[in-house]
């Protein structure tokens, strides 16, 4: 099947593993949150348990220093696309609400990006992410 669209996750490379983990959970449910159609339905094996629906289509998971990281924000800012975003600082808080606080606390050039993920039509998505490379 083909997708329009393309789902892209962009991590920061020198995150530690659970650190990479952690924020690409809470990235694609930014993504989920605002694009709810790109669930399908719930899932049933051969003895009829029900399962959670996941995404329809495919996510990339890539990764870029930080420098990178502050470009491809900054080519998607341009472009208009719609962002979910982690900053570093939201490592040290416990829920939605304080992730929120701090965010707002910082101007958009100077946010800690560690992470940030969109969904938009394939070439925009390509050309805001080039640079960065597939997360090993």
């Amino acid at each position: 099947m083909q997708f329009d669209s393309k789902i892209a996750i962009v991590l920061r490379a020198d995150l530690a593993t659970w650190q990479k983990l952690n924020v690409t959970a809470f990235l694609m449910s930014g993504i989920v949150g605002a694009a709810p159609e790109i669930i399908g339905a719930r899932y049933r094996d051969g003895d009829g348990n029900g399962y959670n629906a996941l995404a329809i289509q495919p996510v990339i998971v890539l990764a870029s220093e930080v420098e990178g990281l502050r470009k491809i924000y900054e080519r998607a800012m341009g472009r208009g696309a719609a962002l979910s975003i982690y900053v570093e600082e939201m490592f040290a808080t416990g829920h939605d609400a304080a992730n929120r606080a701090v965010v707002a606390e910082y101007p958009s050039a100077d946010l800690n990006l560690v992470g940030l993920a969109l969904r938009e039509e394939k070439k925009v998505v390509d050309k805001i992410t080039k640079g960065a490379k597939m997360h090993p």
